[in-house]
């Protein structure tokens, strides 16, 4: 799935079926889940798990717990604001 076609699935009231579990916690965080993005995340540690849940932690104002997230992704924190960051995550996992 492309970055376009992942966007606009936010439309829906569903995700699409077939996300890896990375889109799928950032499809929730989109729509305004938070709890239920992290709760996906939470137990993910290889890199990219660990950058949405940096992102995560970094949306709540959590910047200690983002900051060792960040770390163990191998990332530095970003300085974009918060949609931006979503945004250039999204567009990194929708194109592998």
């Amino acid at each position: 799935m492309g970055f376009d076609e992942f966007k606009k699935s936010l439309s829906g009231p569903n995700p699409p079926q077939d996300l890896s579990v990375y889109l799928l916690s950032l499809w929730y965080d989109a729509k305004g889940n938070w709890t239920r993005a992290h709760d996906i995340i939470d137990d993910v540690e290889d890199k990219n798990g660990c950058w949405v849940h940096a992102y995560l932690h970094r949306k709540e104002g959590d910047i200690g717990n983002a900051d060792y997230w960040y770390r163990k992704a191998g990332k530095q924190p970003p300085q974009t604001s918060l949609d931006d960051e979503w945004n250039f995550i999204a567009r990194e996992l929708t194109s592998e």
